[in-house]
C-alpha cells in the first residue's frame, strides 16, 4: 500500500494501539537511527523521559533505553509503559510529518490495555506526558503484585465457553482467602486470559473439569504480568488510588477524534464526560477484546492500522478469525453466500450482528511501523 492508498484509506480505518507485551522494542531502534525520521522519534522519548524519571523516582533515558536496542524485564516496567506511547505517537507524526496523512480522520481507534491510554492520547484529550502518569503511578505496586501471580489462557474446543460459570468459580475461589483469580480479558468466545496469585490456577482447574458445562485447557504462560484488569489489583487498593489522583489530571471535557472504542465496554463509550470514570475502569475491568472486534467489524472498517512496535494481540486477534472463516467459508457454500452478502453495505443493516465478521478477511492491515520503513521518503 502506497502513501496515495493509505491516506485514500483514513476515513474507513480504524487505529489499533498495543499494550505491554514480553517484547517491547519491534523496529524502534531503526527508527530511532533513520536519518530523517530520527530526529521526531528522539523528541518524543526525550518529551516522556522527565515525567517518567519523576513518577519512577530515578533517572530514566528513553532515548538511550532504545539506543541500546534490549529487551528489559520487569524491573523497569514503567520505562518500558512510556516507551510504548513514545513510540507509537512518534509512527503517528512521522505520519502526518513526512507524507501528510492525518490520523485524526480514522473512523476509530482503540488499544488493548495500555493502547486504550495511547489512544485517548491521539484523540487529543490528554497529553502524553499527563497520560503516563495513570499506568505509571500504578507500576511499582503492580510489578510487585506480579511476583506471585500467574498468567493462564482459558480455551474450549466444545462451542462457547460459559462466562458465567467461570467467573463463578472464580469468586468461589477468592472466598476462601487463599490468593485471588480473575479475567483479565476475553479474547473470543472460546478464550479468555485468567490471571491467578499463589495456586489458584491449579485450583481453577481441578474445579473446572468437575464444574465447568464443557471441557476446556488451561495453558500457564511462564512469563510474569503486572495483573491489571483484574481484581488482583484490589489487595494494594489500586483502583481508588487510581480514582483518586485523576481527579487533577488534566483532562480536556471534549470528545476524541477519532472516537476512541473502550475495551472496557467493548462500545464507543467515550464522551466528554466519561473519561476518568472509564480509566477508573480500566484498571481492574477485564479487556473485552473480542466485542471490540465485533465493533469495529460492524461499523465497516476497511482496514486497521498497528500502531506501536511489532504489533501483537489485536494483530493475532484479527488474523485467526480471518484464517478461521476463510477455511470455513471454503467448506460450506451457505458460508460463502453469507459473506459476500456482509460485503454489501446495503444488507449489513438487516443481518445478524454477527454476521459482519464474515468481512474479516477482507480487512487491510497495515503495520505502521514497517509502512513507514519502507515507504521512507529518500
Amino acid at each position: 500500500m502506497n502513501r496515495d492508498d493509505l491516506a485514500e484509506q483514513i476515513p474507513h480505518a480504524a487505529l489499533a494501539f498495543r499494550g505491554y507485551n514480553v517484547t517491547n522494542l519491534g523496529r524502534s531502534r531503526e527508527l530511532l537511527l533513520h536519518g530523517l525520521y530520527g530526529p521526531i522519534v528522539a523528541k518524543h522519548l526525550r518529551d516522556l523521559s522527565p515525567v517518567t524519571s519523576e513518577m519512577l523516582n530515578r533517572e530514566v533515558d528513553l532515548v538511550r533505553f532504545v539506543r541500546e536496542g534490549k529487551e528489559r524485564s520487569l524491573e523497569t516496567y514503567g520505562e518500558t509503559l512510556s516507551l510504548i506511547v513514545a513510540m507509537e505517537m512518534a509512527q503517528l507524526e512521522l505520519l502526518k510529518t513526512h507524507f501528510d496523512i492525518d490520523y485524526s480522520g480514522a473512523k476509530l481507534s482503540f488499544g488493548y490495555s495500555l493502547g486504550e491510554i495511547t489512544a485517548l492520547v491521539a484523540g487529543r484529550i490528554m497529553e502524553a506526558a499527563e497520560a503516563i502518569k495513570i499506568p505509571l503511578m500504578l507500576c511499582e505496586d503492580c510489578v510487585a503484585l506480579a511476583r506471585d501471580v500467574t498468567l493462564g489462557i482459558l480455551f474450549t474446543r466444545s462451542g462457547e465457553l460459559p462466562q458465567d460459570e467461570i467467573r463463578r468459580l472464580c469468586l468461589r475461589i477468592n472466598g476462601e482467602g487463599k490468593g485471588v483469580i480473575g479475567i483479565s480479558s476475553y479474547l473470543s468466545p472460546n478464550s479468555i486470559l485468567v490471571m491467578g496469585q499463589l495456586d489458584t490456577l491449579d485450583r481453577f482447574k481441578q474445579l473446572a473439569v468437575e464444574q465447568l458445562s464443557v471441557k476446556v485447557s488451561l495453558r500457564k504462560n511462564n512469563d510474569a504480568w503486572p495483573p491489571l484488569h483484574t481484581p488482583i489489583v484490589w489487595d494494594k487498593h489500586i483502583p481508588n488510588r487510581a480514582a483518586w489522583r485523576m481527579h487533577t489530571l488534566a483532562i480536556r471535557l471534549v470528545e476524541p477524534k477519532p472516537t476512541v472504542l473502550s475495551l472496557v465496554t467493548g462500545r464507543l463509550s467515550y464522551t466528554e464526560l466519561s473519561a476518568r470514570s472509564l480509566i477508573h475502569q480500566w484498571v481492574d475491568h477485564p479487556q473485552r477484546l473480542w466485542e471490540a472486534v465485533c465493533e469495529v467489524l460492524a461499523r465497516d472498517v476497511k482496514t486497521i492500522i498497528h500502531i506501536g512496535p511489532e504489533p501483537n494481540l489485536i494483530l493475532a486477534t484479527f488474523k485467526r478469525l480471518s484464517e478461521n472463516i476463510s477455511a470455513q467459508t471454503e467448506k460450506s457454500l451457505s458460508m460463502r453466500a453469507l459473506s459476500a452478502a456482509a460485503r454489501r453495505p446495503w444488507l449489513q443493516g438487516v443481518l445478524p450482528e454477527r454476521a459482519s465478521l464474515m468481512r474479516a478477511p477482507f480487512v487491510q492491515h497495515v503495520i505502521l511501523e514497517d509502512w513507514l520503513l519502507e515507504n521512507a521518503p529518500v
